[in-house]
C-alpha cells in the first residue's frame, strides 16, 4: 500500500505541475506579451482557464494532505525549514485568485481593474518561482539541521543560486504549458497565429532557463548533471522530451491543438521524471549527508492502508467527474 501512497504523491504533483501550471502560466503569458496585444491575451487566457481554474488547486491539496497523514517527519521538516517560501508561494496563490474574480467579476470597472491586473500576473509569477525554490531546497543539501541561528536555518535552506534558478525554470514552464492550452480554444486564425508565436517564444525561454538551472547546480557543486544524465531513466526521459519537441513544432505548424497540449505535457512529466527518480526514496536531502526517505520515514501500516484506500476510492468516485467538467468547458472561442 506504501508504493501506491507513494505513486498518487507522484502523480498530484505532476499534474499541479501541468494543469496548475497552464493556469499560473495564463498571468506569466499576459505580463510576457507586447503592449498591444495584452487585452487580446487578457480575454483568451482568462475565458480559457475561468471556468475550471480554482480546481486545479485540488492537486496541491491532495499532495499536501499525503504529506501531512502518510509522511509527517517530511511534511514537519519541510513546514519548519521551508515556512518563508511556503507562505509566499500561498500568498500568491491567495492573491492571484483574489485579483482574478475581482477583475473578471466585479460589478464595476474602473482604474481598479488595473490594479487586480498586475496583481494577477504579478503573483501569476511569484507563485511558481517559490514553488520551484521549495522543490530545489528538497535536493540541493542546502537544509542545516545542526543550523543554530535564523538565517542559516530558514534563509540559507533556500536562498542561494540554484533555487532561484529552479524557480525562474518553473515560471517558463508555466508559461509555455499555458500558451500551448490556449490554442485548442481559439478558433480565429490570426488569433491562433498569435498564440502559437508565443508559445515558441515560451520553448525559447524553457531552454534558456534550463542552462541557467545547470550553471547554477555546477556553481554550487550540486551534481545535477549526474542526476539527470547518469542513469538510462534519466537519459530516456530526456532523450523522449528532446525528439518529442520537434514534434510540437510540427503539431503547432499544422494546427493540431490536442496533440500539441499532449506533447508538452509529456515533455514536463519527462523533465520532472529525470529530475526526480535518482535520489528516490529520498524526498529531501540534508546539508550533512543523510536525509528523508518516503520509504523509512513513512507512517505506520494502519495509516498508509487507510491513506492508499481513501485515495483510491476517491480517485473513483471524483476524477471523471473532474474530466468531464474540463471537458466540458473545453470550447473553442470565437
Amino acid at each position: 500500500m506504501l508504493y501506491v501512497v507513494i505513486i498518487f504523491l507522484w502523480a498530484s504533483i505532476c499534474l499541479y505541475l501541468l494543469l496548475g501550471g497552464a493556469d499560473f502560466g495564463a498571468g506569466i503569458v499576459e505580463l510576457a506579451v507586447a503592449k498591444k496585444h495584452k487585452l487580446l491575451v487578457r480575454n483568451i487566457m482568462s475565458r480559457a482557464i475561468g471556468p475550471v481554474w480554482e480546481a486545479n488547486h485540488m492537486w496541491l491539496i491532495i499532495a499536501i494532505v499525503i504529506l501531512f497523514v502518510g509522511f509527517p517527519k517530511i511534511y514537519t521538516t519541510m513546514s519548519v525549514y521551508m515556512h518563508i517560501p511556503l507562505v509566499a508561494m500561498l500568498l500568491g496563490i491567495i492573491a492571484r485568485g483574489t485579483a482574478f474574480v475581482f477583475r473578471s467579476y466585479d460589478a464595476v470597472e474602473d482604474d481598479w481593474q488595473q490594479v487586480y491586473s498586475r496583481i494577477f500576473t504579478w503573483s501569476s509569477m511569484v507563485t511558481p518561482f517559490f514553488l520551484g525554490i521549495i522543490a530545489a531546497s528538497t535536493v540541493s543539501r542546502t537544509i542545516d539541521l545542526q543550523a543554530t541561528d535564523f538565517i542559516s536555518a530558514y534563509i540559507g535552506s533556500w536562498l542561494n543560486w540554484f533555487g532561484p534558478a529552479i524557480g525562474l525554470f518553473t515560471i517558463t514552464i508555466c508559461g509555455y504549458l499555458a500558451a500551448t492550452y490556449a490554442i485548442g480554444t481559439v478558433r480565429d486564425e490570426q488569433h491562433k497565429s498569435l498564440v502559437i508565436r508565443v508559445a515558441k517564444h515560451m520553448i525559447f525561454a524553457v531552454v534558456g532557463a534550463g542552462v541557467l538551472v545547470f550553471l547554477a547546480a555546477m556553481y554550487s557543486g550540486i551534481p545535477l548533471i549526474d542526476w539527470i544524465f547518469g542513469g538510462l531513466i534519466g537519459q530516456t526521459a530526456i532523450l523522449l522530451a528532446t525528439i518529442s519537441l520537434a514534434f510540437t513544432f510540427i503539431a503547432f505548424k499544422k494546427r493540431k491543438a490536442i496533440a500539441a497540449r499532449l506533447l508538452a505535457g509529456f515533455q514536463v512529466t519527462m523533465i520532472l521524471l529525470a529530475a526526480t527518480y535518482q535520489h528516490y526514496p529520498e524526498l529531501i536531502l540534508f546539508k550533512n549527508e543523510g536525509g528523508l526517505s518516503l520509504i523509512e520515514h513513512a507512517g505506520n501500516d494502519q495509516t498508509i492502508s487507510s491513506l492508499a484506500w481513501a485515495l483510491m476510492l476517491g480517485s473513483i468516485f471524483i476524477l471523471p467527474f473532474l474530466f468531464y467538467l474540463m471537458r466540458v468547458f473545453s470550447k473553442e472561442l470565437p
